[in-house]
């Protein structure tokens, strides 16, 4: 037991902390990178994470929902940290970021598949262009020399001819969304990292109302429609995050269901237990039957190679 505990909710920072003999364990949510979503409460396996919805703003938009962690629940096993598609959610140990979960394969860490090919690059293409909505792309120039250069866009057309462009990106951060795939194609390659599908019921959606896009993250995922008013998904930048379904009025109004997660190789049944709630029971008993076949081949494998070595 800790000798200690301490929890600070401030403006833009929530901490908890564990105070032990040798260690200071702390998990910390970054308000201003959280998107009010569902993930993490549904993978918390003691319920301490929860949220809470909010009033509308000054300007009559919905907010996005507040995430609260219960100190007296949570035992800092570093779930949430692991699952959460924007990187909002660490727990670290003494101040480093190493989670026992992911040393013991007992729970996967996300896969973020993002490629850049800066090579087929022009400055054209990256001039007064909002490249991530979420503003996790950094892009700079570099000359010969090694000098780097801030603002691109500041560039004139005579001093490009020897530079080099250059992006950086937040990965920890990014939900792999596609945007960027999008308005870069042949320089950037995403892969998501949470598919699925998500319909809007347009019986029940209410006109006029436009609380998912109020709290949608990915601004270019939701829009209304001229012709009905009514609000319509493009889901090839979706994330399935669900912080559109908890923004929802109407409960029948909009239907999310996740089918697949893009993650690291487990061997335990904590993952099987989270991915039946993140997902459906049909897509989690396949990716169990996968896992299955994968097992019995490499056991396959591992009997022919004892044979040979006999």
């Amino acid at each position: 037991m800790p000798l200690k505990t301490l929890k600070t909710d401030a403006a833009t920072k929530l901490t908890l902390e564990w105070i032990l003999h040798v260690q200071r364990i702390k998990l910390t949510l970054e308000k201003t990178r959280c998107v009010g979503c569902q993930i993490c409460t549904l993978v918390c396996p003691k319920s301490a994470v929860t949220t809470t919805k909010q009033p509308r703003g000054t300007d009559g938009k919905a907010r996005k929902v507040s995430i609260d962690v219960d100190l007296a629940k949570c035992n800092f096993c570093g779930l949430c940290d692991l699952i959460c598609p924007y990187g909002a959610i660490k727990v670290t140990t003494n101040g480093k970021h190493q989670l026992s979960v992911v040393e013991k394969e007992s729970f996967p860490e996300l896969i973020r598949d993002i490629h850049v090919d800066t090579g087929k690059m022009s400055f054209e293409q990256v001039e007064h262009k909002k490249l991530c909505p979420l503003d996790l792309i950094h892009v700079t120039a570099q000359t010969s020399e090694g000098t780097t250069i801030e603002n691109v866009e500041c560039l004139t057309r005579d001093g490009r001819d020897e530079l080099t462009v250059k992006i950086d990106i937040e990965k920890e951060h990014c939900p792999c969304c596609g945007v960027c795939e999008v308005k870069l194609p042949g320089i950037m390659h995403v892969r998501k990292i949470l598919n699925g599908k998500i319909t809007v019921h347009q019986d029940n959606c209410p006109a006029g109302c436009k609380d998912c896009l109020d709290v949608c993250p990915i601004t270019e995922t939701l829009y209304v429609s001229d012709q009905d008013g009514k609000v319509h998904v493009n889901e090839l930048y979706c994330t399935y995050c669900g912080a559109c379904k908890l923004a929802c009025p109407i409960e029948e109004a909009l239907e999310l269901k996740r089918t697949h997660v893009c993650h690291t190789p487990v061997h335990s049944g904590a993952w099987n237990k989270a991915l039946e709630r993140l997902t459906s029971t049909i897509e989690m008993s396949k990716e169990l039957k996968t896992k299955g076949s994968f097992k019995t081949r490499e056991a396959v494998k591992k009997a022919f190679r004892l044979e040979e070595n006999a």
